[in-house]
């Protein structure tokens, strides 16, 4: 069981989700992933974690609609100061969408966007270090930025997060860069110049282990989700993409060899 306590600062540490129909959410994910969903005291606002067998892996929190924006999955990077990041944000470009607040003794939380426009979380750790699992079924296995200002958002997340980065391709075909430390890779920037469609916006993908893609697909379909993207064998196992019955997207993905 790939277990670990804390992310190193600037990786991703965490993921929830904004859903209009938390009831419909728990029934699907936790089909699809094996989640059990656990209700959190009343002072946490209704907010709602995943667990699989007693682990955390993810959160959720209700989308009211007040906010104007759809349901979707919101990844976390990891920060030592909340507060500091989010100013280093906003003066790289950057925008901030939530300041900095603590939430209670589990650690501080906050959201900014990247000059791209994807938003992604801040989680500053306190008693709350972050998903206890990688890589295993029900799990997350990547985190991965598709963007159209390619170079400009990686000059933001090393300056806002102090990335250390390998550049896997430079190709109009395959560009793409990892975030890295000692030596291990924790997320990706993509250019989605060439393949992000008209009025989709540059967003964070989140990929989660299954057993079987093929499988989940099919599972997915029966609970009310879409197939956004059929699975494809790639160099990097095969891969999938849905919705679930709301419309939040997220990614699956064959487990590492």
């Amino acid at each position: 069981m790939p277990a670990r306590d804390a992310a190193p600062s600037g990786a991703p540490c965490w993921i929830d989700l904004f859903s209009s129909d938390p009831d419909r959410a728990a029934e699907f994910y936790g089909r699809i992933f094996g989640w059990s969903a656990e209700q959190t005291p009343p002072e946490y606002g209704g907010y709602v974690n995943f667990t699989k067998n007693g682990v955390m892996i993810a959160g959720m929190m209700r989308n009211d609609g007040s906010a104007g924006q759809p349901d979707a999955w919101t990844t976390y990077l990891s920060t030592p100061d909340a507060k500091a990041t989010s100013e280093a944000a906003a003066a790289a470009g950057g925008q901030v969408h939530l300041e900095p607040m603590q939430v209670m003794h589990l650690g501080t939380m906050g959201m900014v966007a990247d000059p791209g426009g994807a938003a992604v979380g801040l989680w500053q750790p306190g008693e709350h270090k972050g998903y206890g699992l990688v890589g295993e079924a029900g799990a997350p296995v990547w985190h991965e930025l598709h963007t159209r200002r390619y170079q400009e958002v990686l000059d933001f997340y090393r300056t806002v997060f102090g990335w250390e980065t390998s550049t896997m391709g430079d190709t109009d075909d395959f560009r793409y860069t990892q975030m890295v430390v000692d030596g291990t890779g924790y997320a990706g920037v993509m250019d989605g110049s060439a393949f992000l469609p008209e009025g989709v916006p540059s967003t964070w993908q989140v990929y989660i282990g299954v057993e079987d893609v093929d499988a989940a697909l099919q599972l997915a379909g029966e609970l009310g989700g879409t197939v956004l993207e059929p699975a494809l064998d790639t160099p990097y196992g095969r891969l999938a993409k849905i919705a679930d019955p709301t419309g939040a997207t997220i990614k699956l993905s064959s487990l590492p060899a």
